[in-house]
């Protein structure tokens, strides 16, 4: 039997709305234990490279876009030009930040809305342009 990624990993958005799993993170920093995800403000990282974790398309669990999108290039993501769902997107700069999510198709976007703290659908992320999306050879080319 073979996995079907791209279904696994539809399967995985779709059943991860509404949820609030992605909220905290928890690590010591200098002796005082500090939630890296800003109670949902900054979990877009996490969402995003725990779900690629889960069908094997990374290699680790990340925090940060930065680590996500370093880890994501090493297990053989490209940058493309077209949105082909399930596709990774990401948004601009907002506050020293950028946002990541994933193209569901038919203009509809999926990531943490980072003021309530949960998985959503939305149509853009608070009207941020994207600058990069990226797909992988398993999920977008076959």
């Amino acid at each position: 039997m073979e996995i079907s990624y791209k279904d696994f990993l539809n399967a995985l958005i779709k059943n991860s709305l509404g949820i609030k799993l992605f909220r905290n993170a928890y690590f010591k920093k200098n002796k005082k234990v500090e939630d890296i995800c800003k109670n949902g403000k900054l979990s877009c990282a996490f969402y995003v490279s725990t779900l690629l974790k889960i069908v094997n398309l990374v290699e680790n669990i990340h925090y940060t876009v930065k680590g996500t999108l370093k880890d994501m290039e090493r297990s053989g993501w490209r940058e493309s030009k077209i949105l082909i769902a399930p596709c990774v997107v990401v948004w601009s700069k907002l506050n020293n930040h950028y946002h990541l999510g994933f193209y569901v198709g038919d203009n509809k976007f999926v990531s943490n809305n980072s003021s309530k703290g949960i998985i959503k659908v939305h149509p853009n992320f608070k009207n941020r342009k994207i600058v990069k999306i990226y797909c992988h050879k398993n999920l977008c080319y076959n």
